[in-house]
Formats: C-alpha cells, sequence, structure tokens
C-alpha cells in the first residue's frame, strides 16, 4: 500500500517538533517531499521524501550544531534575545543571552547530556536551580565538561545568561535521572565560601551581598555569599522565558517544603520551580534563594 507522504510528514512534524521550513519550504506538499529527498540524497540516508524518526534525528543535529544558520543571532541590546527550544526560538526579555553557537557561547559537552533528537517532544515540568561554586560561568562550564555532565543555562556575576544546549537535550544536573527527564537547569555563579569576596572585588565585580541566616533541611547554614541582584533580576526573566516556551509551571514548594527535601519533587511529581535542595538532602543549593517571593514580581 502506497504511503501519503503528505499526510505522513505532517503527522510527524505534529509529533516530533518540525515544520516544512527546516527543509526550507512552506507547506506539506510535493515540493517538500523532493526537498526531503534532496536532504537525504545528500546525507546518505534511503531518498524516500518522509521525515521519519531517523531522517529527523540527522537534521536536528545538524541545526543544533550550526544553530546560527537557522536562529537570529542573539545580539547586545537588539532587544530580540532569544532562547531555543527543539530547534526552535522563544523570545527572552533579557539581552545579555547567548546561545552556545553564539560568539563566546559556551558549549556543554558531546556526550555529556542525553540527546533527543528525533524523539517525541520533551516536555519538561521542572526548573531547578543550582549554585555553582565557581567564580564564573566559563569556569563552571570547564568543571561540567570534566565531570561529564551538563547544564542547560548558566548565569554569570555580570548576568549574562548562557544556553549551552537545546531545551530538547537531557541535561545531566540534577543527580537523579528522574529529575533529569522532567527538568531544566541552571548554574547561578557563584562560589558561596565568603573566603572570596575579596576575588570579586578585585575583579571589578563589586562586593556581594552575603547571606547570614540561611535554614535548610532543618538547619542554619553559616553565612555565604548571594547572589548578586543583576544575577537576580537575568533569573527571573529566564524563568518567564522558560515558561512560556515549555509551559513549566510560575509555582514553588511553600510552607513546610519550601527550605528541605521534597518528595514529590524527587520524584518528579510536582511541577515547577525548585532550588537542588529539594531534591536531595545531600544538597544546599540554592539556600537564600527565596523562589516563592520572587515569582511574585513576576508578570504572565
Amino acid at each position: 500500500m502506497a504511503i501519503d507522504k503528505e499526510f505522513y510528514n505532517e503527522a510527524s512534524a505534529a509529533k516530533l517538533g518540525w515544520d516544512p521550513t527546516w527543509f526550507g519550504q512552506c507547506h506539506f506538499d510535493k515540493k517538500l517531499t523532493l526537498a526531503i529527498k534532496k536532504f537525504q540524497r545528500e546525507n546518505g540516508l534511503t531518498a524516500d521524501g518522509l521525515c521519519g524518526p531517523g531522517t529527523f534525528r540527522r537534521l536536528w543535529t545538524y541545526r543544533e550544531a550550526n544553530i546560527a544558520d537557522y536562529v537570529a543571532p542573539n545580539v547586545p541590546n537588539d532587544g530580540k534575545a532569544r532562547i531555543v527550544y527543539n530547534g526552535k526560538e522563544f523570545p527572552i526579555e533579557w539581552e545579555r543571552t547567548v546561545l552556545w553557537d553564539d560568539e563566546g557561547g559556551l558549549m556543554a559537552k558531546l556526550g555529556n547530556y542525553t540527546s533527543m533528537a528525533g524523539k517525541r517532544v520533551r516536555k519538561p515540568t521542572m526548573f531547578v536551580n543550582h549554585w555553582d561554586v565557581c567564580l564564573s560561568s566559563a569556569s563552571c562550564q570547564r568543571v561540567l565538561d570534566r565531570r561529564g555532565i551538563s547544564v542547560h543555562f548558566l548565569i554569570d556575576n555580570d548576568g549574562t545568561i548562557y544556553q549551552t544546549c537545546d531545551l530538547q537535550n537531557i541535561a545531566w544536573h540534577a543527580g537523579n535521572s528522574t529529575c533529569n527527564r522532567k527538568s531544566i537547569g541552571v548554574e547561578i555563579s557563584n562560589a558561596y565560601d565568603l573566603k572570596w569576596q575579596s576575588w570579586y572585588k578585585k575583579n571589578g565585580f563589586g562586593e556581594r551581598p552575603v547571606v547570614s541566616d540561611a535554614e535548610v533541611h532543618g538547619k542554619t547554614l553559616k553565612p555565604h555569599l548571594d547572589f548578586y541582584p543583576v544575577q537576580i533580576e537575568a533569573l527571573k526573566a529566564l524563568w518567564k522565558a522558560v515558561h512560556n516556551a515549555c509551559g513549566i509551571p510560575l509555582e514553588t514548594p511553600t510552607g513546610a517544603a519550601k527550605n528541605a527535601y521534597t518528595a514529590d519533587v524527587s520524584s518528579g511529581r510536582f511541577k515547577g520551580i525548585v532550588s537542588h535542595y529539594h531534591i536531595t538532602k545531600r544538597k544546599i543549593d540554592c539556600a537564600g534563594l527565596d523562589i516563592e517571593e520572587l515569582l511574585e514580581d513576576i508578570e504572565e
């Protein structure tokens, strides 16, 4: 029985998240079928004109490696900063946003995350906040590379947001495979220990705020360095952009669960924005980050 190629490709696009423009076309028609065949021949695939998982995976991986050819670059002060989810661009209200393929970008190392190319569109339900215990985002990325792990975003000392890989990919950041599959993660630059305060001042970033009474898992932590205000503003912009792109609710654990390990989060049942300590009692980041209060500032 002959396959209706136009119907097949339209169904594939709905399932996998591509559209005819990925092949330089506008409609699900014979021109698209021919364009798919051309791409398949050029990449050593069976030229049947059907964009199934194999063809999509090859195209998605090529687009990811050359994202600047498909997504407009984030140009400082152009007012059109973007994040990327399943090969598509979504706006973010923060000019200092850098994609992995932009000049000066930071990229998650291949093999340190689970590629979801050719798979059904991932629907993350949680956003996990971490502090990196590093002096800069560039340093953090090097550490992640060496440890064989990854995260979707980094926020530097000056508030620059770096996206290191497509949100369709499963980054390895939560220390919990279930939470990794369901989440997007960010590492916010902060060396944590008060001994690094002089380094920040010496290197022109200015004095960091200090958290003196943060509680986590029922204990009060010793005073430690806090995030710069510009990092907090960048983080709120990122939460909002990811919410708009992926649908992650602007909700967070409250009450007794606000500052402690939470079984609903660790199991992946919770939907919303959390800190790493909500996932495991072994972590304390980001103690002192009042997600509940910050979410009140975000207008949907």
